[in-house]
């Protein structure tokens, strides 16, 4: 117990002094105006450099990752269909799919899946 103790403070101690000495390390000790600047050949810039980002696609692509993971979640119910009792299999797999309808039916409703406006 001894042993184990002492390899977690260990590890804890080495683990704190590597994030301090990289927080140290990395801070920018001068700000500089022309280095925080867009770069556009030397002159000035025409438009700001950072465009406003589309709050639609960003919708559309968390929508798209939890339904992606959804899939991941599926691909083994159908594997194990063989191997456990039917009538549960049954009610998990219609449960969790009714689960990701209605889920899928609320944001429809909500004109989260609407690209134009």
């Amino acid at each position: 117990m001894f042993i184990m103790t002492f390899f977690f403070f260990l590890t804890m101690i080495i683990t704190n002094v590597v994030m301090i000495l990289a927080s140290l390390l990395s801070k920018k000790s001068i700000l500089d105006r022309e280095k925080c600047s867009p770069y556009e050949c030397g002159f000035d810039p025409k438009g700001s450099a950072r465009l406003p980002f589309s709050l639609r696609f960003f919708l559309i692509a968390v929508i798209f990752l939890i339904f992606d993971v959804e899939i991941t979640l599926l691909l083994p119910i159908a594997s194990i269909m063989n191997i456990v009792n039917l009538f549960s299999w049954l009610t998990t797999s219609v449960l969790f799919l009714l689960i990701l309808l209605i889920g899928l039916y609320y944001e429809w409703s909500q004109g989260a899946l609407e690209w134009s406006e």
